[in-house]
């Protein structure tokens, strides 16, 4: 792995989308391809970007071109809703949300006190993240702050762009895996006084959803929030009709389960908000008045049968959508697999998911939903150099689709229906390679 911070020139084709949209529509206007492109990259950004034929001579005389046939270049995926200490516990079989959490998720988290145990797992982790081409994250830790250090001193040491927070959780969960108001509050501040914008890192107040919380507890995340308004808000909202019956019956004041945390000062346009499957009207004018964004984790919402995520609403509504891989109730680390999934939630809508449209929610639309399109998404310079060399014909059976595949459209498509992990020929975070197919 290389850490100096040189100039580096890539030659593949290079892929990306110019500008944040509004509609669907508007993705493969603002699509940029170059079959034949280079990407020039300094001090961790985006330098210079076009054709190889008009950016070579740019290339200092010392400077070795990095060059990738038949491979194309992306930014690099955002996963927008994952927890970090559910990998080990994927594929825990036979629950919905509720049970689900009692019997394996609270059980797997206890062990996060321990600050070794808690870096090994973070270390295993940002690998995985990486080795799927995901290099951005907004992250849940365990309620201890142990986990928190411990993830990001791993994402810090090469200097990856993550967000993450210590859950919040003051009742409705065993002894052993609660806070109070008061230690929620006193612990999230330290964290955030160490962490926060140091580098690449940014911090999430993380009330782990509105029943694990107090409404006590939600005035200290509030409060949190008002002291560092820029700071991220990472929750839960309506992914399972039981925990909707659940929360009313513990908010009876509020007017429905968004209005908990709207209440207590938690909506924003850096609160992101995961699963929002089951909205009502009223929930969604809330999400688009309050720039708030949700997280789209379709392996995760057909894992556990929680239901089918309403994207085309969120376009019309105006709501920003980024795509979660939503570990451990999600399946999969790899964003590609996780839109081959989300292309099936849309089929079953009678919504025909792009590959455009897909990638644009892995990557510039992830961005914009947290509130960083102007530091990554794509390659405009001068923004954050992570990207990932993408190998379109990883297993025999790509190649064969790849080349009877008519169109840059098509063979974006088989790539998402096709590919996994394997697909992922190299990964870049802040302009070093990170990982490396072997």
């Amino acid at each position: 792995m290389e850490y100096s911070h040189t100039i580096k020139a890539i030659r593949a084709s290079i892929l990306d989308i110019a500008c944040t949209v509004d509609s669907p529509k508007d993705i493969e206007k603002n699509l940029r391809f170059i079959e034949d492109g280079l990407l020039l990259v300094a001090n961790g950004h985006i330098e210079w970007v076009g054709t190889w034929e008009e950016g070579q001579s740019r290339i200092p005389a010392n400077v070795r071109v990095r060059t990738y046939p038949g491979k194309i270049v992306m930014p690099g995926f955002i996963d927008t809703h994952i927890h970090y200490p559910q990998a080990e516990m994927v594929g825990a079989y036979g629950e919905q949300l509720l049970e689900w959490l009692n019997n394996y998720v609270f059980p797997t988290e206890a062990r996060y006190k321990d600050k070794e145990y808690a870096r090994e797992m973070s270390e295993f982790f940002v690998k995985q993240l990486l080795r799927n081409g995901t290099t951005t994250a907004l992250v849940f830790g365990t309620v201890h702050p142990e986990s928190v250090d411990s993830l990001f001193e791993v994402a810090e040491n090469i200097n990856m762009r993550l967000i993450a927070g210590k859950v919040m959780m003051d009742r409705n969960a065993p002894d052993y895996l609660v806070d109070t108001p008061e230690t929620s509050y006193s612990e999230s501040k330290a964290l955030i006084e160490k962490w926060h914008k140091r580098g690449r890192l940014l911090y999430a107040i993380t009330p782990r959803f509105a029943p694990t919380s107090t409404p006590e507890q939600l005035d200290m995340a509030g409060k949190l929030k008002q002291e560092f308004p820029d700071t991220y808000v990472h929750t839960h909202l309506c992914e399972n009709k039981s925990e909707i019956k659940w929360v009313k019956e513990l908010f009876p004041d509020r007017t429905s389960y968004l209005d908990v945390y709207h209440h207590h000062g938690l909506t924003g346009p850096k609160s992101m908000f995961a699963h929002s499957i089951h909205l009502e009207d009223c929930e969604w004018d809330c999400l688009q008045k309050t720039d708030s964004a949700v997280s789209f984790c379709p392996t995760s919402n057909l894992y556990l049968g929680s239901g089918l995520f309403n994207l085309k609403e969120a376009w019309k509504r105006n709501v920003k959508v980024g795509v979660g891989t939503d570990i451990g109730a999600g399946t999969t680390f790899s964003i590609v697999q996780t839109l081959n999934e989300a292309y099936k939630v849309m089929q079953l809508q009678e919504y025909r998911l792009s590959a455009f449209e897909a990638f644009y929610m892995a990557t510039l639309g992830g961005a914009k939903s947290l509130s960083l399109d102007h530091v990554i998404g794509n390659f405009d310079v001068g923004k954050e150099a992570d990207f990932v060399v993408i190998d379109p014909c990883s297993t025999p059976l790509q190649q064969l689709r790849y080349d009877n595949s008519k169109c840059l459209a098509e063979k974006l498509f088989v790539l998402i229906t096709l590919g996994d992990d394997r697909s992922i020929y190299r990964t870049y975070v802040d302009g070093r390679l990170v990982f490396e197919r072997t």
